[in-house]
């Protein structure tokens, strides 16, 4: 692995500056700390903390550099990179204090390419990098997609509809068909996880729908420098058009996009 770049290095200090802010409070939310931003979406006081300590750390060392968070930070630079970052993926598992929640942060530059990855799992202290062409690695070392080829042993991940329902019926069509070919489905409630799970192989592979670019962007780079395959619903590998994601293997990425075209319009 070549020396960490001065982006992954500060993507890192931030990810952990957020998840040191995460493990305080963990258990302990009050009701009053908990806000509905939308119908079943919500957010508590400690995502707008954590987005507060990245985007400073971030801000501080690239002020050229915008910025996409998920609470609302909006920073826009002249460098023609991005920042796109989850502060807390898993707010209704961490209101419920269900230990599965991650932080995701991701840059892209004015192509659209990823560059830098990081999903931190704080309770796990599992902490998931990438940088463009130089790898994935889990707490440094290096990581690679499943190497399984039987569907019977497959171990699939998912996201379900919980807000909006007019895709509910295609969504159960698809989760049908992806039981009767594999061996079990996860559902997480992270999309940041389920991407770096994908990424070192303890899942086979995942698909969702209905994703912002901050649910994904840092476990898309993990999933392809760790050797996967990542497009949308329509095989398309530009990721950041349309809000579907589906990533695997060059085994069950194949079997998981023949399954989306058919139940899904995209």
């Amino acid at each position: 692995m070549k020396e960490t770049s001065n982006e992954l290095q500060t993507a890192i200090r931030a990810a952990r500056a957020a998840g040191a802010i995460t493990l305080e409070k963990f258990g302990e939310l009050s009701h009053p700390e908990i806000h509905t931003k939308r119908f079943k979406d919500f957010v508590t006081d400690v995502d707008n903390a954590c987005e507060a300590a990245i985007s400073s750390i971030i801000s501080e060392n690239f002020p050229d550099d915008s910025m996409l968070c998920e609470e609302g930070t909006d920073m826009k630079g002249s460098s023609g990179r991005t920042w796109i970052v989850d502060p807390l993926d898993g707010t209704l598992n961490f209101i419920h204090s269900f230990p599965v929640f991650s932080i995701s942060i991701a840059l892209r530059d004015s192509n659209n390419e990823l560059l830098t990855g990081v999903v931190y799992q704080p309770l796990l202290q599992e902490l998931f990098t990438a940088e463009r062409g130089q790898g994935a690695f889990l707490n440094g070392k290096k990581i690679t997609i499943s190497g399984r080829t039987d569907k019977e042993s497959f171990l699939m991940a998912t996201g379900l509809p919980f807000s909006e329902y007019n895709y509910l019926d295609a969504a159960l069509g698809m989760l049908r068909d992806v039981i009767h070919d594999s061996a079990g489905i996860r559902r997480a409630g992270s999309a940041a996880i389920d991407l770096a799970y994908t990424a070192c192989g303890r899942f086979d592979g995942f698909w969702e729908y209905k994703l912002s670019p901050w649910d994904f962007a840092a476990g898309v780079l993990l999933v392809r420098e760790a050797g996967g395959i990542v497009t949308n619903f329509s095989g398309n590998s530009d990721i950041f058009k349309g809000q579907s994601i589906l990533a695997g293997s060059p085994i069950t990425h194949p079997l998981l996009l023949e399954k989306t075209l058919k139940h899904f319009q995209t």
